[in-house]
């Protein structure tokens, strides 16, 4: 989401009074999701950064930008997370005096809906191939980013595994970039490659197991 507000310039020394800060908007609304964050569920994230500050410190800023990420386990929990985070947006811009404009991204990214029918041969595919599998506790509890991948499984069932790719670094940092190229990472992507063909081919040629696939894919999209 972006946010930006909208004030009044004038000189912060000889006029302030004249001035509707855009700045101090824009930290009451980064301070207002501090404190919301008491009230967050632990599964919730919300994270972002003032884009504009102002131009220079003896003119009260006109105009500042916010870009904030929010995220949650599922589109029920993340309308709730929205609004309470537009309140605290809006609240901001109440307290100063200025116009507030909240434009949501303009691609929203679902929550990955689970089949239990092609998790299940995925992982009797892999355990073939030597691959070991956490407990399902662990995949649950875990926290992870954002895939437009979600967006697919709300239209077609879907199955997306996480795979160990030979190293303990964590994700989006350089170490993982250099592991993740490494001639020993090969070897576990191809395995997992491995696993999801046999597991393609398992629902091509067992009309039953397509069906469970889509009785899965059904009830899922229920619940949601």
């Amino acid at each position: 989401v972006t946010v930006k507000y909208y004030g009044k310039a004038s000189h912060a020394a000889a006029y302030p009074w004249e001035g509707v800060n855009a700045l101090d908007a824009a930290v009451l609304a980064y301070n207002n999701l501090s404190v919301l964050r008491q009230q967050m569920k632990p599964t919730w994230r919300v994270h972002g950064v003032i884009k504009n500050g102002g131009v220079k410190p003896n003119i009260i800023p006109s105009y500042t930008e916010l870009e904030f990420y929010l995220r949650a386990p599922s589109m029920k929990d993340l309308s709730v997370l929205t609004e309470k985070v537009e309140n605290c947006f809006k609240s901001a811009a109440l307290a100063t005096g200025c116009k507030v404009e909240i434009k949501g991204g303009e691609n929203d990214y679902y929550n990955v809906l689970p089949n239990k029918s092609l998790q299940k041969v995925y992982k009797e595919n892999g355990k073939k191939l030597g691959i070991e599998f956490v407990s399902e506790d662990c995949i649950l509890n875990g926290l992870s980013g954002s895939t437009d991948f979600g967006n697919v499984t709300f239209v077609v069932p879907g199955l997306h595994p996480y795979f160990y790719i030979g190293s303990d670094a964590l994700n989006h940092t350089e170490q993982y970039t250099e592991a993740a190229g490494s001639q020993n990472a090969q070897f576990y992507a191809l395995r997992t490659a491995k696993a999801l063909a046999m597991t393609a081919l398992d629902v091509i040629f067992k009309p039953s197991l397509l069906e469970e696939v889509r009785e899965d894919f059904r009830w899922v999209k229920l619940k949601e």
